[in-house]
């Protein structure tokens, strides 16, 4: 049977370490924003600048 009230200790640490540390969370959100949120692709946008792009 499996305890699913378990919490790990690093879960645990982790949890109270962002508590006490609420910029790291702040940088981790911003980091994410930077990296990976983006907005969605036009796909007729995109051929149209591939299109109008010099060949090399």
């Amino acid at each position: 049977m499996i305890d699913r009230n378990y919490v790990s200790d690093y879960t645990k640490f982790m949890e109270k370490f962002l508590q006490e540390n609420p910029e790291v969370a702040k940088g981790q959100i911003e980091g994410r924003a930077l990296l990976w949120d983006k907005e969605p692709i036009n796909l007729d946008e995109r051929k149209r600048n591939e299109e109008s792009e010099l060949k090399k």
